[in-house]
């Protein structure tokens, strides 16, 4: 039941982009070491519910949340095997919501794969995202220290609160921008947050640090997630590897949207305030005809790189190192991904 197609970090290595090269090639055998320890929880269950298992930990992502723990326990201490037992937990935790995402949006494809929905159906991939989110916390117990566990449980639970609150939310155009900031946050950035976070306390790093890598890892979070909300708009398929388009589909407001909604007329907001209580299908031709589309996703794109900015202030306070500039290095990443955003 395994794929035949998949690639370790080392394999993937060369196929990374130049600016994320340095960061990842810096922890990239600790990351082979936390992808075998994320393959290895297959074998924690029944045999018949191994191969489920087996198919999601081979999807060989950048593995973004470990290696921001790697990092974030480099920066300020000695790497330990809890750095990368943690980034397996948090991975853990990260393809469970994967799955359910997918099941909510419909997907058909996840890095360039069919989704555990596609390939199974909906009733035993929730079964089997449930199962991923239990493992995770269950390997969380066992760190000597219960604020770890403490911490994870609750990321793990702001990701499915704000999971909630998105589809409460959807086809709303009562959505005011800070409520979509706190659905992100939830959603994405406190995957991002505790990963930072726990990379710093397993390293002995004192609570100032500790909340200042928080707060990196959060808006890191945060502006990522602002980006796949302007691919899902303007992005192909073929280059972002997932099923695109399914926000619209859904009525999921995201920051281009409401940056949209705020442009237009009140003319064009009834019209589209119309399409979205009666649920109709909107695409990104219908939304062209409303002021200003390019305007709001250069808007959107502006938002999400003043937030890296502003991340990479929480950084000024660690010992210059390698691993402090791998850090640096990921935010300027997900810059040069804003500079491609184009309508």
């Amino acid at each position: 039941m395994r794929p035949n197609n998949t690639k370790t970090p080392k394999e993937n290595s060369s196929h990374l982009p130049d600016s994320l090269l340095f960061p990842f090639e810096l922890v990239s055998d600790d990351l082979i070491k936390v992808d075998a320890l994320i393959r290895e929880q297959a074998k924690s269950f029944d045999p018949g519910v191994q191969g489920y298992v087996s198919y999601v930990c081979d999807i060989s992502g950048k593995r973004i949340r470990p290696a921001l723990a790697i990092l974030a326990g480099g920066a300020t201490g000695e790497i330990t095997n809890k750095h990368l037992e943690i980034g397996s937990v948090v991975e853990l935790v990260h393809l469970a919501t994967l799955i359910h995402d997918d099941i909510m949006d419909d997907a058909k494809i996840r890095r360039e794969m069919p989704t555990v929905s596609a390939k199974w159906g909906p009733s035993l991939s929730v079964l089997l995202g449930d199962c991923l989110f239990a493992r995770a916390l269950e390997l969380a117990t066992k760190f000597e220290d219960p604020d770890v566990c403490r911490s994870v449980a609750n990321a793990a639970s702001a990701v499915c609160q704000g999971e909630i609150l998105q589809t409460q939310r959807r086809f709303d155009l009562t959505l005011t921008r800070e409520e979509y900031f706190h659905m992100i946050e939830s959603k994405t950035g406190s995957l991002f947050a505790v990963s930072t976070e726990l990379g710093a306390r397993l390293s002995g790093a004192s609570k100032e640090i500790q909340k200042q890598l928080y707060d990196f890892g959060m808006k890191v979070g945060t502006a990522y997630q602002i980006y796949d909300d302007c691919v899902d708009l303007i992005g192909k398929e073929e280059s972002a590897g997932k099923t695109l388009g399914t926000d619209l589909t859904k009525g999921k407001l995201t920051l281009p949207v409401l940056n949209l909604i705020a442009s237009g007329t009140k003319t064009q907001r009834e019209k589209l305030n119309e399409r979205l209580l009666l649920k109709e299908p909107i695409d990104v031709n219908t939304l062209a005809g409303i002021a200003d589309y390019d305007g709001a996703i250069q808007r959107a794109v502006l938002t999400g790189k003043e937030i890296l900015s502003q991340a990479k202030e929480h950084l000024v306070d660690l010992t210059d190192s390698s691993h402090q500039k791998g850090l640096i290095q990921i935010t300027n990443y997900l810059e040069t991904l804003f500079d491609d955003c184009k309508c």
